[in-house]
């Protein structure tokens, strides 16, 4: 791996590209939200459907930069995985999870579906980033992020969050030939969509893999897989570009997608994950979100110190399992934060 101790670079990016970083940089998925009192208020004092937050950069930006008081070292901008999908057709309401006014199960249905200019059909996205990445300080990273396109299928098959995975599962049973034709759509717009984030301001960027968890292996190889290295493939950014798959425990496969980073589950320590797939593997994560709940302060500290030795300061980003729970103490993530950035 190589080493730079002293690059301009946020220290983040720096540890995404392999390198040996003085300290663990830190960010938490779902950081800007859920359990912050500060992101509650908002929401309080606007009422406004997350749509229309997530459409509005006078919205999405100042929510983004709400984790920046308690000291990571990127911003991830206020978004859904679900965003580039209206441009296509399947626009999803939040009321207040997602719905779709009509789930996508037919032929006729996938082959209405758009491709579009993401800078046309997505302008809010490009303003967001752009302001995010002119006002942030130099060493704080700016994250883009997309959803995978089974991930993405799973949603549209199901109308809605597909919860036990059944509906999508049995799509994919019964009509495999209509979720391939519709995984390439997906695919196609998916590289496409992580371009014009990099091009607006984002300096790297994570595929959500986030029903990885509901998979066979059997299921991740046909279904999953394919379409992932599709994604990292079709687009034509260099930035760094992070596999995160929610509780997969088939870290090979992950290494297959063309991912130049894995963000990986708790099942695992680094140092394991590393014996298996190479010492030169640039991992991110992995304390459980669910100990972020019910640790004590004293037992978060001692999982991210834990965490941190195993990544040996290189190549490594201290990182969740999964998103910061709805229900997790907001003195929780502070901690959590805070001993990395001492450690």
């Amino acid at each position: 791996m190589a080493t730079s101790l002293n690059s301009k670079k946020p220290l983040l990016l720096r540890a995404l590209l392999g390198e040996e970083t003085e300290r663990t940089p830190v960010w938490l998925m779902r950081q800007a939200g859920r359990s912050d009192p500060e992101y509650r208020a908002y929401r309080k004092k606007h009422s406004l459907p997350l749509e229309k937050l997530f459409r509005d950069p006078e919205h999405a930006y100042p929510i983004s930069l709400l984790p920046k008081r308690i000291g990571v070292d990127a911003v991830i901008f206020f978004q859904d995985i679900l965003t580039p999908l209206a441009p296509m057709g399947a626009e999803f309401l939040f009321r207040p999870g997602p719905v779709l006014e009509e789930r996508i199960a037919r032929e006729d249905q996938i082959e209405g579906l758009q491709s579009y200019d993401p800078s046309e059909g997505l302008p809010f996205v490009g303003e967001t980033l752009s302001n995010l990445r002119r006002d942030l300080e130099d060493d704080i990273a700016l994250l883009g992020f997309a959803g995978a396109p089974l991930t993405l299928l799973f949603f549209m098959v199901s109308g809605k969050s597909p919860g036990d995975g059944q509906v999508a599962k049995e799509f994919l049973r019964e009509r495999p030939d209509l979720a391939h034709q519709l995984l390439e759509k997906l695919s196609a717009v998916t590289s496409e969509y992580l371009d014009y984030q990099i091009e607006s301001g984002a300096q790297a960027v994570q595929l959500f893999e986030s029903i990885a968890d509901l998979l066979s292996e059997e299921e991740y190889q046909e279904f999953a897989l394919p379409y992932q290295v599709q994604v990292f493939e079709g687009m034509k950014s260099k930035a760094p570009k992070i596999l995160f798959a929610k509780q997969f425990p088939h870290v090979g496969l992950m290494k297959e997608s063309r991912a130049d980073v894995l963000s990986v589950s708790s099942l695992r320590s680094l140092s394991e994950i590393r014996e298996e797939l190479g010492e030169d593997t640039v991992l991110q994560g992995n304390v459980s979100n669910r100990l972020l709940v019910d640790g004590t302060p004293e037992e978060i500290e001692s999982a991210a110190k834990n965490c941190i030795m195993s990544g040996a300061k290189r190549g490594h980003v201290l990182n969740l399992d999964h998103g910061i729970l709805p229900e997790t103490p907001w003195e929780n993530v502070q901690v959590f934060v805070k001993t990395a950035r001492e450690s």
